[in-house]
């Protein structure tokens, strides 16, 4: 059983996911900070300053705040904007220039392919593969 919880544990994609865990919150202090010191001050400067009051409407006691998911959708958009152009796309960049001159991998070869060249292979040999051979008494109903 600890085999089996070590096996699961030392696998490379959960080691992985653990790094992008670990490294994900770290940079969410950074994102964070980068809206505040940076996207909040643009949005405001354009016209949708703090929560945009003037974007509500009374419901009851309660009121549906337009401005503020405005504003929060505006400031998603530009930070995913900001982390692509900034960090996606240089890391992409970068990730191809080490793979340059590298050949990918060739793709594994699938059942249906070692099949038929199974059968190729056994045509050019003149005989029958043993999966093709037939008893007398089989029919293809039976099967």
């Amino acid at each position: 059983m600890l085999s089996g919880f070590k096996n699961f544990i030392m696998r490379g994609n959960v080691v992985d996911l653990a790094v992008g865990v670990v490294i994900g919150a770290a940079f969410t202090g950074l994102v964070t900070s980068f809206t505040a010191s940076f996207l909040t001050p643009v949005i405001d400067f354009i016209g949708a300053p703090g929560k945009a009051d003037g974007l509500t409407v009374k419901l009851g006691e309660g009121r549906l705040d337009f401005g503020g998911f405005l504003s929060a959708v505006i400031t998603f958009v530009m930070t995913a904007a900001v982390l692509y152009f900034l960090v996606v796309l240089p890391m992409n960049k970068l990730a191809e220039r080490r793979n340059k001159g590298k050949e990918p991998e060739p793709a594994p070869i699938t059942e249906d392919i070692r099949l038929l060249t199974e059968i190729r292979d056994a045509l050019v040999a003149g005989r029958v593969p043993a999966q093709a051979v037939r008893h007398e008494n089989d029919h293809p109903a039976d099967r």
